[in-house]
């Protein structure tokens, strides 16, 4: 029995999708397929999920808006997890609390309404709550850290609550990567009037415009505290390098476009990026991307 009937047969009433196209999931817009992609809709069916897939020993790959993934070429033989379907949004006080699934932008539009201010940084951002809680997203000026007071996950297929000190919350990083699934975040924000909150909005998006254009997954390295890495890779002389369909951009170095290419172009860029600057100026860049390797899972 192949994996998704096996799932299909023992989940019947979970939201389910046969053959997963990554290409058409992530933001860079290449990769292979999955035998399955399946959509929780509760933490209740997100650890009966987890259950199975312990049981029946399938690998599996969480994710979210897909903007920050670098997925592989090779068929998945496993199952992918998406949190779309949990899309639940309340406040509490100051607070929002929001499910995995609800897109940066339904947070904002809540938020905006509720009079909270805190979250327009993030206008514009490709992210789910689970995505930008697990990446630690954001800009400069505020990342989801400075805002997370606790959040509902599951590790090892049991249901844990953590505060945010709790959650190793690092420069685009957290301890949320690869098996612990967020359920829901509840995120602090403070009373605002709306004329300021639409004011701040309208300023994150103007600098938003400002980014490249194409398919992408945003910024691929971490910011050095040497240097922002834009600002190296530029000064490597590399905008515009190519490999395949993959190239840097000419607008902000620390994106690499797909426009046409594979994973394996995208990857190989990247490594080529890497390295040229570590070789020309000693610094090591961190991947802020999350490479999805079947083999690996």
């Amino acid at each position: 029995m192949g994996i998704f009937a096996l799932l299909r047969a023992r989940l019947p009433a979970l939201g389910m999708e046969r053959e997963f196209d990554f290409s058409r999931h992530t933001t860079i817009g290449c990769g292979g397929r999955a035998a399955a992609a399946v959509f929780p809709a509760s933490k209740e069916e997100l650890l009966t999920l987890f259950r199975v897939l312990k049981q029946e020993k399938i690998p599996y790959f969480l994710l979210g808006a897909g903007a920050n993934v670098l997925p592989a070429e090779e068929r998945f033989d496993g199952a992918v997890v998406r949190f779309s379907r949990m899309q639940s949004l309340r406040r509490e006080k100051s607070s929002v609390v929001a499910a995995a699934g609800v897109t940066g932008g339904a947070l904002l539009r809540f938020a905006e309404k509720e009079l909270l201010s805190g979250f327009e940084p993030f206008t514009g951002i490709p992210t789910t709550v689970g995505g930008g809680t697990a990446m630690n997203a954001g800009v400069p000026a505020r990342h989801f850290a400075d805002l997370v007071e606790e959040v509902e996950a599951v590790a090892e297929g049991e249901p844990v609550l953590l505060k945010a000190k709790d959650c190793a919350f690092g420069e685009k990083e957290s301890i949320f990567t690869g098996k612990t699934a967020i359920v829901s975040v509840r995120m602090r924000g403070t009373e605002g009037d709306p004329e300021t909150i639409r004011r701040t909005l309208a300023e994150y998006r103007g600098k938003r415009k400002e980014l490249p254009h194409g398919r992408s997954m945003g910024c691929v390295f971490v910011n050095p505290p040497e240097c922002p890495a834009g600002k190296l890779i530029e000064c490597c002389g590399l905008k515009g390098a190519r490999f395949g369909g993959a190239s840097v951009s000419n607008v902000h170095a620390n994106f690499i476009l797909n426009e046409g290419g594979t994973a394996s172009d995208v990857a190989a860029l990247a490594d080529f990026v890497k390295e040229e600057v570590r070789r020309k100026t000693g610094i090591l860049l961190r991947e802020e991307i999350r490479r999805f390797r079947a083999e690996h899972t």
